[in-house]
């Protein structure tokens, strides 16, 4: 079957969240985790290549989604979604700029847009800036990230410094204009308009406003004959239509599984300390590992611990849901970092958890959520997982997903969530939702 819709997701998270709007606009989506190695057919309508290369050097980020472009291209892609997060952040240095520009020269394309707009889930883009629910990105939790802090929220002038950085000696770096509100929220053919203007300007890249669901899917429609584009997971939600594609129940048909339930968080977003809180609060059997001791933790040890703990809590009450978490404040996340640094640490960390995940499975979980982008990347390659299957969505942008794994003929159902998403009491409903 030819795939019809190609897609590069910066983050495993991302990747999930993109699929799951597919996924809800009738598109049956695989999830390849890694570019695939092998030539094997994918029966789908989209491929999401799941990629960990938002924090990567930008020379590695482009090495990895150029080799995803080109996998998708082979295997039939008429259109290319270079997915990033929805709070856009980056580096000074990129990565969103420079792997943009590589895929543009990849496929020959002189024009597109960039908009990380995802209504749902409280992400607007207006005059060119974001905004988390009512407050501009620079004013969010994302100004304390760690690792890509958001300080400023005019993406066009963030993608722009970003293109300088990637200019050859002498050259200009490509121009970023905007699509105003006054076009996305009128008519697909207004912005069409305006995407022609923008280009005899000399624009290559225009960052697009979106305010609500209608903004995206007049987007959806005006990128058509676009050979890329860049956008959050909101834009998905335009684009199966213009493959003939509509909604339906079947698309996010999941095969059955049997077994306990877990959770691993390590994200430290605002919205995740929150949902820790609130499980630990309503009574959930919860385990935290320490960031601030990981230095001096006996790793090996640690994870015997929480596989006997989370052995316990299942022995007396099977049904129950576990949750393992280093989620802590920024403060606690800035001291650990102060002492190790803040990639060693969270590359430490990462592998940390990943090696907890693939205890509990081992110990009969068949049920996990992970929380955090990098931990979900982290876990999903210690359980040595290729592929997902996109089923029913939890909350916006968070589906359920089914894997299949060594130890389990029925395989598992998995949940990767972003930090930043999903409701307060997600930890406590997720297992409540239908799979």
């Amino acid at each position: 079957m030819t795939i019809q819709l190609g897609c590069i997701a910066d983050d495993f998270t991302g990747a999930t969240d993109l699929a799951n709007n597919l996924v809800r606009a009738g598109m049956r989506v695989v999830q390849a985790i890694g570019v695939p190695s092998d030539a094997a057919p994918i029966d789908a309508d989209a491929i999401v290549v799941a990629l960990k290369s938002r924090t990567t050097p930008p020379e590695v980020a482009v090495a990895q989604s150029l080799a995803a472009c080109r996998y998708l291209k082979s295997s039939g892609a008429a259109q290319i979604y270079f997915k990033v997060c929805s709070t856009f952040d980056s580096t000074p240095r990129g990565n969103i700029g420079p792997v943009l520009e590589a895929l543009m020269d990849e496929l020959g394309c002189r024009f597109t847009i960039a908009t990380p707009a995802f209504p749902d889930n409280g992400r607007t883009v207006f005059k060119g800036h974001l905004f988390v629910g009512d407050v501009l990105v620079s004013e969010s939790g994302m100004r304390h990230h760690p690792l890509t802090p958001m300080t400023d929220a005019n993406l066009v002038r963030v993608l722009q410094a970003q293109l300088a950085t990637t200019a050859p000696a002498g050259a200009s770096p490509r121009r970023v204009g905007l699509v105003e509100h006054r076009a996305t929220g009128a008519s697909a053919e207004a912005i069409g308009k305006r995407f022609a203007d923008l280009q005899a300007e000399g624009i290559a890249i225009a960052i697009a406003d979106a305010v609500d669901n209608a903004d995206l899917l007049r987007l959806g429609a005006a990128v058509k004959d676009l050979p890329l584009v860049c956008a959050g997971s909101g834009l998905a939600i335009g684009l199966p239509a213009n493959f003939g594609i509509a909604p339906s129940d079947r698309a996010a048909s999941l095969p059955a599984v049997r077994g306990f339930c877990a959770i691993v968080s390590g994200s430290c977003s605002e919205a995740t300390n929150a949902q820790v809180e609130h499980f630990r609060k309503a009574g959930g059997a919860a385990h935290r590992i320490d960031p601030t001791e990981l230095a001096e933790a006996q790793d090996g040890k640690l994870v015997d611990a929480v596989a006997h703990w989370a052995a316990s809590e299942w022995s007396a009450a099977p049904e129950r849901p576990v949750l393992v978490y280093s989620t802590a404040p920024p403060t606690a996340v800035a001291a650990a970092q102060a002492g190790a640094g803040a990639h060693e640490t969270g590359a430490r960390l990462e592998a940390l958890l990943g090696r907890i995940a693939v205890v509990l499975v081992a110990h009969g979980a068949r049920r996990l959520v992970v929380a955090g982008g990098e931990t979900s990347g982290a876990c999903v390659q210690a359980l040595g997982i290729r592929r997902l299957r996109i089923g029913t969505q939890i909350d916006p942008g968070v589906p359920w997903c089914h894997a299949q794994i060594s130890n389990a003929g029925d395989g598992m159902h998995l949940a990767l969530k972003s930090g930043n998403f999903g409701g307060v009491d997600f930890f406590n409903r997720t297992f409540r939702v239908a799979t």
